[in-house]
């Protein structure tokens, strides 16, 4: 089992976030419909991020526990959703096994939100992670999710990876800048059958999304707070123009007619079962 290693840098930022993908918390409908939560269901959200999902989620459960692995993300959540029913903590989710060996709690349900692209990034830990989630389930208990799929924000992606070839970096290294883990359907099927799960949903949706327009937000915004690993792959002198090159790319295949500049997500969801023993 792969061990927790040094903290990374923070580059995460509540009011970044907000400015620049808004609509995050907003398009959850059909995520929250296939969690059900009840008023006797105690929920541990992975990824939880600036607490604005898990508090209204506490509105609706018996307990709710969110973890991060930010902790400016987990400062706004503490001092601006805090709710008597819910608790946060700071947890690096890739290291979500070694959590649950020392985590007595058991929970009727999981839930994460755009997060786990960002938790299964790493080969080596990702089934780590999943059978985390199963060992915190009590028998019975679901783990419903909702992040990017194969082929989510490719125009973003392709733009950062070029963006960087076109400043010297190696191609396989501007490919390995990527933070993101983008599963097919089956790619995650095996992952969750793997570590226990017997799955009852996987589908996939393609969701363009429009981008905000205020200062701070749209694709300069979405790539300096979702692309730092990208800018980091190239010297501080570099980054603007990478930054430059990445919207003007984006600006001739995402504007649309009527102004508004949109990026297409594609949304992987799942609710997978522990088995009852």
């Amino acid at each position: 089992m792969a061990s927790p290693s040094a903290p990374e840098t923070d580059h995460w930022s509540s009011t970044s976030y907000t400015l620049t993908a808004p609509f995050v918390p907003l398009l959850t409908t059909r995520l929250t419909t296939l969690l059900a939560p009840h008023a006797t269901d105690t929920i541990l959200d992975l990824g939880c991020g600036d607490g604005v999902l898990t508090a209204q989620l506490s509105q609706k459960c018996k307990h709710i526990l969110g973890l991060d692995a930010s902790p400016s993300m987990l400062a706004t959540a503490q001092q601006q959703y805090s709710t008597p029913n819910t608790a946060y903590e700071h947890l690096d989710c890739r290291y979500l096994k070694a959590f649950a060996q020392r985590h007595e709690n058991r929970y009727t349900k999981i839930f994460s939100n755009a997060a786990l692209h960002w938790i299964l990034r790493d080969p080596e830990t990702r089934a780590d992670v999943i059978r985390g989630a199963f060992e915190l389930l009590q028998p019975g208990g679901v783990f419903v999710a909702e992040f990017g799929a194969h082929g989510n924000v490719a125009e973003v992606h392709t733009a950062l990876i070029s963006a960087l070839v076109h400043r010297g970096v190696d191609i396989s290294a501007a490919v390995a800048a990527s933070p993101w883990y983008f599963p097919t359907e089956e790619g995650v099927r095996a992952l969750l059958v793997g570590a226990g799960f017997d799955v009852e949903v996987v589908e996939t949706e393609l969701r363009q999304t429009v981008l905000t327009e205020v200062e701070g937000g749209g694709v300069e915004g979405w790539v300096r707070l979702f692309g730092d690993s990208f800018l980091k792959a190239v010297g501080e002198g570099e980054r603007e123009g990478v930054v430059r090159e990445v919207v003007q790319v984006l600006e001739g295949v995402g504007r649309r007619e009527e102004g508004a500049m949109a990026v297409n997500y594609v949304r992987l969801r799942f609710v997978a079962r522990r088995p009852v023993e």
